[in-house]
């Protein structure tokens, strides 16, 4: 039992380390990486603390070496998933019962860990398993979900502080319950630290998980549950399964102790995944809490009082980063004409700096995207615009998967605002530009507000004050994170807390209290010290 009301640690974000030429970490990580490419694990799905396998093994390639295999994932079925439901639903009462600064302890030590000896061993991961870069590893893998995890200890504290009013002789109480029954978390292959995320938000406020990761992330996930353990979390908190869609759904979806969904994808499974839960939903004793990220349709419109080099590094950086695989990823692009020449000159200039290749290489600066089914979609997208007489691919527009599913950073300019590629998601290293006339910037703001499903990240430059704030006004529900004179990526925990609305999610703000909040049932708890014994209240007296 608590005996005392705790302070956590001093909670700060965690630093990024430089990797540059013969520095240590740069060292490190290239040696586990090297040892990581050389082995062949297996995967196994993680239930109850135990590894389970089966006869069904997936083979794991890197994707800018898909003819390697690194790994066996262990892919099960509806069985494996209700063992999973069956196994949460039997630690719930143990965990939830765990005193918050216990919970929270896990969490530090899990933070703490991934701070020292597992941060290679992250990182290296995720440049195996996902084709990042080092930088974008260590951003991602070590230093946001390091955040998450420290954060995610101060948000709570924060929460549970938060009382109501207590009147004389009352004592009024708020304590935050987990929701009954388990969590469902699908996670996406894209960010490591969002998949691990996805399951410590809800499990932090006391709650149990069923993990269904991304197929494209299975290695890095295994290394998730390797630090969670060493850390402490109990078995049988989070239940990791590998295993169809469909099957983990069918059985999740069907089950009356279905709590909640955290999700991170497209929007087309999501909107599917709320329309199965709206059928089933008067079998669940609760109704389920839903939060989602999905896509995103990001943009950049610079104004013609722009700075040039700000915007042509904006442009680099926020759509090429990562092969443009962020939901966050700057893809449409508009423009003042009267700018574009210069812009032109120096953005080609750059983009012919950079290197796309294996991770493994730290001078690439783009490595290979994420599948064959990315490379094909991405690939036919190019060769359209080839022959669109709408269009004109002005860099890039080469592929090649021989070896890897590497496609060039390409570069298309359109004449038309409703374009395919100003409007649907590609999640890849394309990005579009449209030119607008400079008296037309009002117009363009408009066009941007109107031309896009989604709402998630955008940003405007420009050193008008008065054109900053119209365009903050006018794209107010463009963009759940809004950037002025900054690229659309990049959103830090505490500080941008991330998600959209519209068709880009439930804006739910991962890397805020907001999130934490949803995995929470508050019960207010009222305690009157002397109770009345009377029923009679004095306006039924009569008048003398």
């Amino acid at each position: 039992m608590t005996k005392a009301i705790f302070s956590v640690p001093n909670i700060t974000c965690e630093t990024v380390k430089t990797y540059g030429p013969e520095s240590p970490e740069r060292l490190e990580v290239q040696k586990e990486y090297d040892q990581m490419m050389k082995k062949v694990l297996n995967l196994p799905m993680i239930i109850n603390g135990k590894k389970i396998t089966s006869s069904n093994k997936k083979p794991i390639s890197p994707p800018h070496n898909h003819k390697h295999i690194v790994a066996y994932c262990h892919y099960g079925s509806k069985k494996e998933v209700k063992l999973a439901i069956a196994t949460c639903m039997n630690k719930k009462e143990s965990w939830k019962n765990t005193p918050w600064d216990q919970r929270c302890a896990i969490f530090l030590k899990a933070a703490e860990l991934l701070a020292g000896p597992y941060r290679q061993k992250m990182n290296a991961a995720t440049m195996v398993n996902q084709s990042k870069n080092i930088y974008q590893a260590e951003i991602d893998a070590s230093c946001e979900l390091i955040d998450f995890l420290k954060f995610n200890v101060k948000f709570l504290t924060e929460i549970y502080q938060k009382q109501p009013e207590s009147s004389i002789g009352v004592w009024n109480k708020m304590e935050y319950r987990p929701l009954e029954g388990f969590i469902y978390a699908i996670t996406p292959f894209n960010f490591t630290s969002i998949a691990a995320n996805l399951c410590l938000a809800p499990v932090l406020m006391g709650n149990t998980v069923v993990w269904k990761p991304s197929d494209n992330q299975t290695y890095s996930a295994k290394i998730i549950m390797d630090l969670l353990k060493d850390a402490g979390l109990p078995d049988g908190v989070i239940n990791m399964v590998h295993c169809k869609p469909e099957d983990a759904n069918k059985v999740i979806f069907e089950h009356s102790d279905f709590g909640g969904i955290h999700f991170t994808g497209s929007t087309k499974v999501f909107q599917s995944i709320w329309k199965e839960i709206g059928k089933n939903i008067s079998k669940y004793k609760s109704y389920p809490r839903i939060v989602g990220e999905t896509g995103g349709k990001d943009f950049i419109i610079a104004h013609k009082s722009a700075e040039i080099n700000e915007v042509v590094t904006a442009i680099i950086r926020g759509g090429f980063e990562y092969q443009g695989q962020k939901c966050s990823a700057a893809s449409r692009i508009y423009l003042p004409k009267s700018k574009w020449k210069k812009i032109e000159k120096k953005l080609i200039s750059e983009m012919q700096t950079i290197k796309v290749g294996d991770p493994r290489d730290f001078s690439n600066f783009v490595n290979a995207v994420i599948h064959n089914r990315s490379f094909e979609n991405l690939k036919s997208t190019i060769l359209k615009a080839k022959k669109d007489k709408k269009t004109q691919i002005i860099y890039g527009g080469g592929f090649n998967k021989s070896v890897g599913y590497f496609i060039e950073p390409t570069i298309i300019l359109t004449s038309d605002p409703n374009y395919d590629t100003m409007e649907r998601e590609l999640f890849g290293p394309i990005v579009t530009i449209y030119l607008y006339k400079d008296e037309d910037f009002e117009k363009t703001l408009k066009i941007i507000d109107n031309s896009s499903d989604y709402a998630l990240t955008g940003s405007i430059f420009a050193k008008n004050r008065n054109i900053i704030i119209q365009a903050s006004k006018s794209l107010e529900n463009s963009a759940g994170n809004f950037y002025i004179n900054d690229k659309p990526t990049g959103a830090v925990v505490s500080q941008q807390p991330f998600g959209g609305s519209r068709s880009s999610g439930t804006n739910d703000k991962a890397g805020s209290y907001l999130n934490l909040l949803r995995w929470t049932s508050p019960r207010t708890i009222k305690e009157t010290f002397v109770p009345p014994k009377n029923y009679r209240y004095p306006f039924l007296k009569e008048n003398n």
